[in-house]
């Protein structure tokens, strides 16, 4: 039987279950990320998107997007960031904190040339991101 774990917005307005496991979690550095998050660095867990369902408060979900590449959402009450979906990947970014039962377990930095925040853990940090994910696959010094 798949793992389910339930997340919420900052209120609560809009509730999800996501289920199974996540393809890949990290840490993302990009500027697009940070001021979004409003933080130095934003902690991703990647997901099929089938693996996601609201379970309340569908139509509270915003979507912004500032390039194709990311449809970010928020709840339209509290401004809670829930998910990012990228199409590209065919894949969502659910953060990692609106998943607190979640064990997160980052295994990459993306994005790093773009770090305003180095982090000396000894996971890959890739210049941009993976060349199966139409990176450079290149890696930068811990």
């Amino acid at each position: 039987m798949a793992s389910v774990y339930a997340g919420q917005c900052f209120c609560g307005a809009v509730q999800f279950e996501v289920s199974g496991a996540p393809v890949a979690m990290g840490y993302c550095h990009c500027e697009s990320c940070r001021q979004w998050s409003a933080g130095p660095v934003n902690a991703f867990t990647l997901w099929q998107p089938e693996s996601l369902r609201v379970t309340r408060g569908a139509d509270n979900v915003g979507t912004y997007n500032k390039t194709p590449r990311s449809y970010r959402k928020w709840c339209t009450k509290c401004g809670g960031h829930l998910f990012t979906d990228h199409p590209h990947w065919k894949l969502v970014d659910i953060y990692a904190a609106v998943i607190p039962t979640l064990k997160f377990d980052p295994g990459v930095h993306v994005n790093y040339q773009e770090t305003v925040l180095r982090m000396h853990d000894g996971k890959p940090k890739f210049k941009d991101v993976p060349a199966e994910m139409g990176g450079s696959g290149a890696n930068l010094p811990d």
